[in-house]
């Protein structure tokens, strides 16, 4: 899996002139230019020519830059991915193209027929798409998943809940297909873009799940995203106590080391690598 960090993924209008101005200066580490839901119908062909050109401009440093293009089963969806396959021929900086309501690989196949050579991601936002998470997350073009649990939550007809305990089943199978294949794997927005404790709540739980970031739909939801998916700094203590320990462990001939009364084993060191070269790549983007 890539070693950027994608902490906070913030979904910006691609019709918006102001707000793609805007994002060139925000602390998120990637951004989801929108093309499909954050689009009035009349404004998409507008929209579509506007981002090209602002990709080709660049300057939104080292965030990743993904372009959500609508479906191919609507008017816009062909034009929009033959325009970014022109675009990226011509210089256009896109990281990924994220794929609405992925419900089976030929979804992915359809549109990896018509953009070479660019990473796919996949929204993952319907019941049949949970299903087939595992098949999706294999597939060779795919770089990553993004959950979109507003709309599975309608798809389910679930209620609001603060545990998410509806979306639990759906959430687990993406995420347990996204790791098995070594894909990133972002979780859904959060829509109370005021309610900075329940965000924090929410965070919390995909960190603990093993979400790698979380989709955004406000710049003020950034600072509490930020901190939630990054490493603390008595994690990055812990990592750097653990791989000196162990180091000095395999120096003796042994196995196993002890740090703070618990065992160390290879495993562990696996993780504690992996959090120390997370906060690399957070520091790096500063």
């Amino acid at each position: 899996m890539s070693a950027r960090p994608y902490r906070s993924v913030l979904y910006i209008p691609g019709s918006k002139e102001r707000a793609l101005e805007k994002a060139k200066g925000l602390t998120c580490d990637a951004i989801i230019f929108d093309l499909e839901d954050a689009v009035a119908i009349d404004e998409k062909p507008r929209a579509r020519e506007l981002l090209a050109t602002t990709l080709k401009e660049g300057n939104f440093g080292n965030r990743a830059r993904i372009v959500r293009v609508n479906a191919l089963d609507t008017e816009w969806g062909r034009d929009d991915i033959l325009a970014f396959a022109r675009a990226i021929r011509d210089g256009a900086q896109v990281d990924a193209i994220l794929i609405p309501k992925v419900n089976t690989t030929q979804d992915l196949d359809a549109v990896a027929d018509l953009i070479p050579d660019v990473p796919l991601w996949a929204m993952m936002e319907t019941a049949i798409g949970m299903f087939n998470a595992q098949s999706i997350a294999a597939h060779p073009r795919l770089a990553g998943m993004v959950m979109g649990t507003n709309d599975l939550a309608k798809e389910l007809g679930t209620r609001f809940r603060a545990d998410r305990l509806p979306m639990m089943a759906g959430l687990g199978l993406c995420l347990m297909a996204a790791k098995a294949y070594g894909k990133v794997i972002i979780d859904g927005v959060y829509n109370a873009f005021k309610d900075d404790d329940g965000l924090e709540v929410e965070c919390d739980q995909g960190r603990d799940m093993g979400f790698d970031g979380k989709t955004l739909i406000h710049p003020a939801q950034l600072a509490v995203c930020n901190a939630a998916f990054a490493p603390s700094e008595a994690e990055i203590d812990l990592a750097r106590r653990q791989i000196d320990a162990f180091t000095a462990a395999e120096a003796a001939g042994q196995g196993v080391a002890v740090v703070d009364g618990k065992i160390v084993e290879n495993l562990h060191i696996v993780t504690a690598r992996q959090i120390l070269a997370k906060a690399d790549a957070i520091a790096a983007l500063t």
